[in-house]
Parts: structure tokens; sequence; C-alpha cells
């Protein structure tokens, strides 16, 4: 999500992210975080996914040194509060980074969108071991390359129901003031398909963190 300084997740791993960004290590509203669904209240806005349905976004698949990441043009919009915000790139993340009552998922997609003002929400996520995905398929076969893609087809059926908290980014400079939106139900994706994204970043999620000050909203 930014190229702050040399990180990774092994010998400049998470522990060490304080050293080249210290939001990472002195922030108060740090993500990823263990979702404890009772500890959540319920959310009186409303999130609206308009992920541009009808449109096949171009996008070209990177290998960015830490994700596969896709970077989206003309890839939908979400309106928070009258914000609106655009779709700008996803990414996975070998292992899910945020836990739901302590589980841990079998993969996390990340969906950023900027607003034209700089504030970021991030949709995120969660993959079961299951069917294959044909999205899936599509981002690990066209790496280095130019794609079409619906982002829509990243996102299961039931968006109404997601967890919302103010966290931050989950890589360095770890900047705070996401808005996150994590959708409660799980796409699948197949075991080889696990395994092939898990070939490219087995280890590229950080350890959750406090929760002392996030105010977790339930929808």
């Amino acid at each position: 999500q930014n190229s702050t300084a040399h990180w990774d997740y092994e010998t400049h791993g998470p522990s060490c992210w304080g050293d080249f960004a210290q939001e990472c290590q002195k922030g108060h509203l740090q993500s990823p975080i263990n979702i404890v669904s009772k500890d959540s209240k319920p959310l009186k806005g409303s999130l609206s996914l308009k992920m541009n349905e009808d449109m096949h976004a171009t996008a070209d698949v990177v290998d960015n040194g830490h994700a596969i990441q896709v970077n989206v043009k003309d890839g939908g919009k979400l309106v928070l509060d009258g914000r609106e915000y655009t779709l700008v790139q996803f990414h996975f993340h070998g292992h899910s980074e945020h836990t739901i009552d302590g589980k841990q998922f079998a993969l996390e997609g990340h969906l950023v969108h900027k607003s034209a003002d700089g504030h970021l929400a991030v949709v995120g996520v969660m993959f079961n071991e299951g069917e294959n995905n044909p999205v899936l398929d599509n981002v690990l076969g066209g790496i280095g390359r130019n794609i079409r893609i619906d982002p829509q087809d990243l996102l299961p059926h039931d968006k109404k129901h997601y967890y919302h908290y103010v966290g931050s980014l989950t890589t360095p400079p770890c900047t705070e003031g996401v808005q996150w939106y994590i959708l409660k139900a799980p796409m699948s994706a197949s075991k080889a398909q696990i395994e092939d994204m898990r070939a490219h970043y087995d280890h590229n999620f950080r350890p959750v963190q406090p929760t002392t000050s996030i105010k977790l909203e339930v929808k």
C-alpha cells in the first residue's frame, strides 16, 4: 500500500515497522484487528457499494513486492456519508489479516478506495477454502499483464452485513483514519488457488493490533 523505506514480513517484519514509520508503533487506531462480534454496536449509517456492475474495468496485475495487487481503472465507486470514493486497487493477503471472533480465514482481499480529497476506505473480503473462484484464476493468471475484470465479482452477494471501524493501513506507513468495512459473508477459493496465492506470498499478514481505542460497529 506504500513503499516506505525497506520493510517486509520477515527480517524487517511488523515488529520493526516502527523504525520506518512511527505510526505503526505509536498509533492507537491500527489495523488489522480481531473483530469480537459481541462487542460491536449497531451501525447507524449505511454503506452503499456501487461497483459499476455492468462495467468491466481494465486492470494491471502486479507483484508489488509485498502482495499480488490489481491496479484498476474505472473500477467502481463507494459512497459513504455523502463522500464518494473510487476503487483504485485491490490486493490479497495469503492468510486473513483481520480475524472474526478469533478465526483466521484462508485469504483476505482488500478493495482500496480513495476520495478526491485523499480519504481512504477499504472493503475487506474473507475467503474460505471451498469452490474454485474464477476471479482469482483471472488475477493469478494475469500477473504482469493487463486484464479485464468486474470488481463486483470479488464481492459476496450479501453486501448488506459488515463490520465497520476506523483504523489504519495494514502496511507502512500505517496511516490512520482509514474507513474499514469487513464484509461478513465470505467468498470461496479452491485449495489450489490458496496454495498458488501463498506460493507468491504466504506470510504477508500483519498480526492483529490492540482494540482499546477502536469503535467497532456492525450492520
